[in-house]
């Protein structure tokens, strides 16, 4: 019988002297270990073999749940910055009408929507020319309106941020861009004791950027800053 190494002598001397970079290479091993079942015949069970290949399975399921993990904690790291960056924006203004300017201008890009709408509830006259001057981010409705829209009139309670999506073709909350949202944040504001509450819309042309899945601490805190801020302008 011969015994002499059917491998060229090059490689089968590196391989003794490196045998470390076999074993850290996955797709070698698994070369070996198909070998090594084929050897064994049909009617061997290779118990062995069967747990590797078990433990492999298990290594990939563990490595694709570390890369979602990670992916993950870099859209929340990504988020938070979004909103801390939005929320410093609006501390810039220093009179309320630079306060709704900044929010439908460059609070909105930073948040990345296509359309943001503040309403008001009041009692009063809503045709204040004042009002008009700011209708592209500021709107004015009747008391009772924003529980009616976030609830769409059935009798259930409200949140402080509802994720949803929509095919909406109301005017006086989007404009002209009626009928172009397709997801939409809204965020319930307490304005203070004595004050009807108001609402913040954020708008969306796609459909999954806001979600009912999708989590709402970021938007929360968002509109605990911005309800703060409205009742010092509104004071």
């Amino acid at each position: 019988m011969n015994t002499k190494p059917n491998i060229d002598e090059t490689l089968r001397r590196r391989i003794i002297e490196e045998p470390e970079t076999l074993l850290d290479d996955a797709d070698i091993m698994r070369a070996l270990v198909s070998a090594n079942e084929k050897s064994l015949g049909g009617n061997i069970v290779d118990l062995r073999g069967i747990a590797m290949s078990r433990l492999e399975s298990r290594l990939d399921r563990l490595e694709d749940t570390h890369r979602s993990v990670i992916a993950a904690a870099y859209e929340n790291l990504a988020g938070t910055n979004q909103i801390h960056r939005a929320v410093l924006r609006l501390m810039d203004a220093t009179r309320f009408e630079v306060f709704l300017r900044d929010l439908g201008g460059d609070v909105a890009d930073i948040l990345r929507v296509d359309s943001m709408k503040l309403v008001l509830e009041s009692a009063a006259n809503t045709d204040d020319p004042a009002v008009k001057r700011f209708e592209g981010v500021l709107s004015m409705a009747a008391p009772g309106f924003v529980e009616t829209y976030l609830t769409a009139g059935r009798p259930v309670g409200t949140r402080q941020v509802t994720l949803r999506q929509i095919a909406s073709d109301d005017v006086a909350l989007y404009g002209d861009k009626a009928g172009f949202i397709h997801s939409e944040a809204c965020l319930k504001l307490d304005l203070g004791r004595g004050r009807l509450p108001g609402m913040l819309v954020m708008g969306a042309e796609d459909p999954h950027q806001f979600t009912p899945q999708q989590g709402t601490d970021l938007l929360a805190f968002f509109a605990g800053v911005f309800e703060r801020a409205m009742r010092r302008w509104l004071s």
